[in-house]
Parts: structure tokens; C-alpha cells; sequence
């Protein structure tokens, strides 16, 4: 099997060394990473510049290519250029911070497992709900029973969105699958002068769940100390109202 390995924090950070530690004991893996981190990006892709790609090493040896590019970008080439085999599984992460409710749109690792999806292979974002610094190994160990569990148990076109509490592994309390909620990011903005008096701002904040959030979203159940596995579609549409509107155009037009 051959799984392709992404992220949006960038080819060196440690979420991606433990994922690829651990599903590289099942499968041939090969990394193709953002160059800096893309963290925030969304499903951007890059179409008026060239992708650059080159050859990551890590203390001498390979490590897999750094793109030039965001997330999105890393998938679609990895797939169509730099895996000389067919790629059964994408594996996005493992993220520094969670990615649950109205966030999901921005993030990144997201992203590039949703591209996996729009080609057509099994695909997983994993995030660990931690903040500036956070051990990977068990959100690895997990997301390696989740990579086997999606290959015995194929979804076309869906992606499994993954949240890991920042706990213990005898802390945690169980494994939910979970709704997409409303939790975002509150923002707030740094006002800062440059040395040339210069006006600027700095993006800040941090991710609060909604008032009307139900027991059963991730963001609910992460914070209850559960690990959330989302699936979620890149189709946007509002099918339950449809045909209600259509009716209502109709009648107005």
C-alpha cells in the first residue's frame, strides 16, 4: 500500500514525523509537505506562479518533497507527479490545534485531505487539540488504527475529520463520531506601529464553542474528552431546502 502524508504546518514539523512514524509500520508512505507552514489557507491552490519542489533531507537521509505551495497544491502533485504508485490513503496532520465546527473551512490540514477526497481516495485529517507544544505519539498510534479501519471499510469521496484530546491516553474517555458544530474562532486584533509610524494588525484569538452547540458535534465532544471522527463532504449544497426554494423563485421571478 502507498499512503501520501501532507500537512499545513510544514514538512519539518513534529506532527508530521509522528504520523508518518506510525503509518509507515503498515504501509510504503511518502511525505509531500508544505515548504513553511500554510496554516489557515483553505483549499487554496496555486495557479499564477510555478510549483517549486524539492528534495527535503532530514539529518542526511530523504525525508520527501517540500512544495512550494499550500496544502491543496501538495496533494494534487503528489498524486498526479511525485508517487510513481497509485496512493490508497491521504493522511493530513497531524495538526498543532484542533480543527472542529466553522474552522474546518480554514484549515489547511483539512484542505489537503479534502483534495485526497476530490481524487477519489480515502482521506484523513488529524488534528491534536493542543496549542503551542503537544505529544503526538498517541494521536499517531490512533491515526494508524484509523488508516486501517478506512481500508477495510472504503467511503468514496468522504473525509474523516479527526480530533484528539491533548490527554493522556488513560484519560481519554472513548471515541464518538460526531457532527460537524458551530465552535469558530473569536478574533481579535493586536494594533502594533512600525518604525516608520506605520499602522499594522496581528490576528489573534481563539476557538470558542457557539451557545447552541449540540452534545454531539466535535467540538462538544472533544471538549468532554472524547476523540471526534467527523466525516465531511466537499459538497457545500443545502439539499434540505431545495425544493422549498426553488418554489419560492419560481413564485417570485
Amino acid at each position: 500500500m502507498r499512503y501520501l502524508i501532507t500537512n499545513d504546518d510544514g514538512i519539518y514539523a513534529k506532527g508530521l514525523s509522528a504520523l508518518y512514524n506510525e503509518l509507515s509500520k503498515d504501509a510504503e508512505c511518502l511525505i509531500v509537505a508544505p515548504e513553511v507552514e500554510q496554516s489557515a489557507v483553505g483549499h487554496a491552490i496555486t495557479i499564477f506562479q510555478p510549483l517549486m519542489v524539492r528534495q527535503a533531507r532530514k539529518n542526511g537521509r530523504f525525508l520527501g518533497y517540500a512544495v512550494k505551495g499550500t496544502p491543496a497544491d501538495c496533494v494534487k502533485i503528489g498524486v498526479r507527479e511525485l508517487s510513481e504508485k497509485p496512493v490508497d490513503l491521504v493522511a493530513s496532520g497531524i495538526n498543532l490545534g484542533a480543527n472542529v465546527g466553522i474552522n474546518v473551512i480554514y484549515s489547511g490540514t483539512v484542505s489537503a485531505a479534502t483534495e485526497g477526497a476530490i481524487l477519489g481516495i480515502p482521506s484523513m485529517a488529524i488534528s491534536l487539540d493542543a496549542r503551542k507544544t503537544g505529544d503526538f505519539r498517541f494521536a499517531a498510534q490512533f491515526a494508524r488504527k484509523m488508516a486501517a479501519f478506512m481500508m477495510e471499510n472504503p467511503i468514496p469521496n468522504i473525509v474523516m475529520n479527526v480530533n484528539v484530546p491533548a490527554l493522556p491516553e488513560e484519560e481519554i474517555k472513548g471515541v464518538m463520531v460526531t457532527k460537524q458544530g458551530r465552535a469558530r474562532l473569536v478574533e481579535s486584533f493586536e494594533k502594533r506601529v512600525d518604525p516608520r509610524d506605520n499602522i499594522y494588525y496581528w490576528l489573534a484569538g481563539e476557538t470558542r464553542l457557539s451557545a447552541y452547540e449540540e452534545e454531539d458535534s466535535d467540538g462538544s465532544v472533544l471538549s468532554r474528552g472524547m476523540i471526534s471522527i467527523t466525516p465531511i463532504y466537499f459538497d457545500l449544497t443545502r439539499h434540505d431546502i431545495l425544493d422549498t426554494l426553488a418554489e419560492k423563485i419560481k413564485r417570485f421571478f
